[in-house]
């Protein structure tokens, strides 16, 4: 989620808003809706680089790593939305239904039907929670910037927020995000998010190398933590058990956390940052967190995804309900 404060946008009139084709993500840029989401981000933005201004000359541990990210390659074909590069490490992690259902509110149906015909071969009676764990780098809209930060935090996806049995969305309740950037922190709380400010080893990237041929990704606030250990999945002889286009499909899905707005943030990966020597490296590792939903030390062992670094064009407290019926653009 990025960080554009909801006071200063507008109320839609759902009325003329029109469903976005899945193939096509210009057609979300083009509904009338995009009148409102460019003026109020001009407003916000500039709020942002006050918040941004006022707490640069506070922080007192200056950044000791130096950034590594590829430059936003989609800000010149989309100058009037925010865009950025998100360079993160993705897992899936299998939980027991029962375990689950008690984490996921009552009121949120699950879609295992959905995701089921998306992953027929995932275990039975087990549900994927997601973990995106990493930097978000050159956030950019027209002439403004805002700062880099890391973030990580377990999401629920495929749930039926809406109650139409079709719809998709995932829960986002609870999040890491760097200290260093507070107009973040405040942008992703005014969703619901239960957001602690965070430090991040590595400072200012995705992961580091570690001594094994593996990468480390480490974020701490206090008592929580958040912890990932990788290796190349080819390293351990085993095939990745999920596809990138799977991760494409659950990734695009909206994000809510209270149910009040939502994040629609579109993922790329058919962009000159996802081909060759960028092109998304699947992964195996452990996973520990005591982050909520899970509220105890936890520890997830051989979780499989994918480190990929994507562009994503991003709107931002829009209403739910615009998307009843959407279906996730894919570019896998």
């Amino acid at each position: 989620m990025v960080t554009i404060l909801p006071s200063l946008w507008p109320c839609p009139d759902l009325k003329k808003i029109s469903l976005p084709s899945r193939d096509n993500p210009s057609s979300w840029l083009n509904m009338p809706l995009s009148n409102y989401l460019v003026q109020a981000s001009i407003a916000a933005l500039l709020v942002i680089f006050g918040i941004q201004m006022q707490t640069t000359a506070a922080q007192a541990t200056p950044l000791t790593c130096t950034n590594v990210d590829q430059p936003n390659p989609i800000f010149s074909q989309y100058p009037n939305n925010a865009t950025g590069l998100l360079n993160v490490t993705m897992v899936i992690i299998p939980i027991p239904m029962t375990t689950a259902r008690q984490i996921i509110p009552q009121q949120y149906g699950i879609l295992e039907g959905a995701y089921r015909a998306l992953m027929p071969n995932f275990p039975a009676d087990m549900y994927p929670v997601v973990v995106q764990a990493g930097h978000d780098h050159d956030i950019r809209f027209q002439d403004f910037g805002i700062p880099d930060f890391s973030k990580s935090g377990f999401e629920f996806p495929f749930l039926d927020l809406l109650g139409d049995g079709k719809s998709s969305f995932r829960w986002a309740p609870e999040q890491l995000i760097s200290a260093s950037n507070p107009a973040a922190v405040t942008g992703s709380q005014a969703y619901g998010t239960e957001v602690h400010a965070a430090t991040f080893a590595p400072e200012c990237n995705a992961y580091s190398a570690t001594a094994g041929g593996g990468t480390s990704f480490n974020g701490t606030a206090g008592d929580k933590y958040m912890s990932l250990e990788m290796k190349k999945s080819s390293c351990g002889g085993k095939a990745p058990p999920y596809t990138l286009a799977m991760f494409d499909t659950i990734i695009n899905q909206p994000i809510f956390a209270n149910g009040s707005t939502c994040d629609q943030q579109i993922r790329l990966f058919n962009t000159s940052v996802t081909t060759g020597a960028f092109e998304p490296v699947p992964v195996r590792g452990t996973l520990k967190s005591n982050l909520g939903p899970f509220q105890t030390d936890a520890s997830f062992s051989d979780v499989a995804g994918f480190q990929a670094a994507t562009p994503f064009i991003e709107n931002n407290y829009l209403p739910c309900e615009m998307f009843r019926g959407y279906n996730p653009v894919k570019t896998t």
